[in-house]
């Protein structure tokens, strides 16, 4: 195709001199010449000097090749060119061997087919360049969440501990809780989106297994608003704010504790507010490992996507999370979203 496009356009420029037709048939016969020029400098000098830096050789190599592509051009056209338009006696025949015309035009022509070549490369090196960093981030991303699923694992087996010590009769229960929620983990978390319906399910499977260690002694309180079905968010971004909220928060409350979940969607935005009442002179650290692997993720997979504010208020902690989600997977809500103000005190 570029060989082609060179012999219509200078065929094109010149067909003053012997016609269109004529000046298609003389074009064509420097395009060996032409590529003899062409592709020593694409496929030989640019890899082997310009593109590992070295520009020097690569400079002096160009000096050279013009140089010797100066001959060529002379030889061209005094053994062939001319002798074979004499021959078919045509007329408004350029006969200077020295021509510098033809020599522009085969530099211009080899410099464009190496500019080619050489987008060709950076192309190839972006796309090259893209794919680890996605490749860099996708691994980033399974670390992440394999971080967290420790972390979780490690605190619910603590709770069902407890019971066993005990011998309660609630254990075996527990356990098939813990059982559900770790098949979510093996298995379900796996997807770069799950349901938000089975992300909920999980958080309540959650907010049971802590109602049976704290009993009567914690108030919780969990709203959901809004249709909540066929929508889609990463995995486990919610669960580790609520276990933080155990964790940190109510597990160091002296008097009866208070949990209280408000999870709404809106318009394809999800809103979860999470307070938790808390001992006042502990304060709770933002910069936890649990915390700051969900920032990472939020940042990762909802870019200019997502809100979330953190509050502490002497008595009790407040988390704001405002999501963008998906009707379907890899799919973004034809709307934009729209960034809410969010306070601790606001409602959903």
């Amino acid at each position: 195709m570029f060989w082609i496009a060179h012999i219509v356009l200078f065929a094109a420029l010149f067909m003053d001199l012997h016609g269109l037709s004529m000046q298609f048939f003389l074009t064509s016969l420097w395009i060996p010449v032409r590529m003899l020029y062409a592709y020593p400098l694409m496929y030989w000098a640019m890899p082997k000097y310009l593109l590992r830096g070295k520009y020097i050789q690569f400079l002096v190599i160009i000096l050279l090749w013009a140089v010797a592509g100066w001959f060529v051009n002379y030889l061209f056209r005094y053994y062939f060119f001319i002798p074979f338009q004499d021959y078919l006696h045509l007329k408004n025949i350029n006969r200077l061997s020295w021509h510098s015309g033809s020599l522009l035009a085969s530099t211009t022509t080899a410099f464009a087919a190496c500019m080619i070549v050489l987008f060709k490369h950076w192309f190839k090196k972006q796309q090259e360049w893209l794919q680890a960093e996605k490749e860099k981030v996708t691994a980033e991303l399974q670390l992440l969440k394999a971080q967290v699923h420790p972390h979780f694992l490690f605190n619910t087996l603590n709770n069902i501990y407890s019971f066993s010590l005990e011998n309660s009769p609630k254990t075996p229960g527990l356990i098939l809780k813990l059982s559900s929620l770790l098949n979510y983990m093996l298995y379900d978390c796996k997807a770069e989106e799950v349901l938000l319906e089975k992300e909920i399910e999980v958080m309540k499977n959650y907010i049971d297994l802590e109602k049976e260690r704290y009993g009567n002694k914690i108030e919780i309180s969990l709203n959901i608003e809004g249709d909540i079905k066929d929508k889609y968010i990463a995995p486990l971004l919610l669960l580790p704010f609520l276990e933080n909220a155990f964790k940190h928060g109510t597990s160091e409350q002296l008097e009866k504790p208070w949990l209280s979940v408000d999870i709404a969607v809106k318009q394809h935005v999800l809103r979860c507010k999470l307070a938790n009442s808390k001992n006042e002179f502990v304060p709770v650290s933002q910069h936890g490992i649990g915390i700051q692997n969900i920032k990472k993720r939020l940042q990762y997979l909802y870019p200019d996507k997502h809100e979330l504010k953190m509050n502490d208020d002497g008595d009790f902690f407040v988390v704001s999370l405002l999501i963008e989600l998906m009707n379907n997977r890899m799919e973004h809500p034809p709307s934009p979203f729209i960034s809410l103000p969010v306070t601790e005190n606001a409602s959903l």
